[in-house]
């Protein structure tokens, strides 16, 4: 499956996900807060590039839903400078935004694509993405964003595909091709942490709506519920659901530990027998030379 990115294309195979790093560019993330400078976040990014992610993901605001959300104007000051740095640089940058005014801001500072946690409430978000051929990440929740709630489903997956075809639908109504577009179930947003988990669990049958699915589970609530840590404790429960996406199908991981997802998606890969498995450590390799 080939995903388009403006005048990238990533070549999506099964069973080997790649990896989209977060870097959080607000002071007031759920999962790492305080303000940073744009030096610091300019080196997070490289780190997690050499980590082994594919995509960086920028966001400008948290979804935290005890905070208000910011203007327009504070997003796209805390996204745009960050986003020119890095694409001049040659990364491949996406933003987390749901508005369409910060997507465009994003897209012409060089973004190649926009992750919209907001099931597209605000449909220019698309008219941008088609009007760049950037990629679109469209995320399934029930409740407007910065709203914190649990609808209930009499079938959650039944419920996401459903919503999924429809704003996918819109997508292209506005002019994203299908190779642009991305599919999240929207794990913990607007749902309890056992419809998280079923998620998960039923993940295949999320293949049939056709477009390569992202999963962002790292340091999530349905993890805090299971093991009872802080959101930066959650490293190993992160790993077992980032082992359980990849068998489900999941194409992108958006993770906040790059380099422990790759290090455990590349040991997964090898013990299948995917993988290439070195006769010699690299360590052991420089003692005996």
């Amino acid at each position: 499956m080939i995903l388009r990115l403006r005048e990238r294309r990533l070549e999506l195979k099964p069973g080997r996900p790649l990896l989209m790093a977060i870097v959080n560019a607000g002071p007031d993330s759920f999962s790492d807060p305080g303000a940073r400078g744009l030096e610091e976040l300019v080196a997070r990014a490289h780190q997690g590039a050499r980590d082994g992610a594919v995509l960086v993901d920028i966001g400008g605001e948290s979804g935290r839903t005890d905070r208000r959300a910011v203007s327009e104007e504070v997003e796209i000051a805390r996204i745009v400078p960050l986003v020119e740095r890095l694409a001049a640089d040659g990364l491949a940058v996406s933003v987390d935004t749901w508005r369409a005014p910060v997507a465009s801001a994003a897209l012409a500072a060089g973004a190649v694509m926009i992750n919209d946690v907001s099931a597209l409430s605000d449909p220019g978000v698309a008219g941008a993405c088609a009007s760049t051929g950037a990629g679109l990440v469209l995320t399934h929740t029930r409740l407007p964003p910065k709203t914190k709630g649990f609808p209930g489903y009499g079938d959650v997956v039944r419920d996401v595909a459903e919503l999924l075809r429809q704003r996918a639908a819109v997508a292209r109504e506005r002019g994203v091709g299908d190779e642009q577009l991305v599919l999240d179930p929207g794990i913990d947003l607007a749902k309890t942490p056992a419809e998280s988990v079923e998620l998960i669990r039923r993940l295949p049958e999320l293949r049939g709506l056709g477009r390569p699915l992202l999963l962002a589970v790292s340091r999530k609530d349905f993890v805090g519920a299971l093991t009872y840590r802080s959101p930066a404790e959650r490293l190993a429960g992160t790993l077992a659901a980032v082992g359980a996406a990849a068998e489900g199908g999941a194409a992108i991981l958006r993770v906040h530990d790059v380099g422990e997802a790759a290090d455990f998606l590349g040991v997964r890969a090898a013990l299948a027998g995917n993988g290439h498995v070195p006769q010699l450590a690299e360590g052991l390799r420089r003692e005996s030379a």
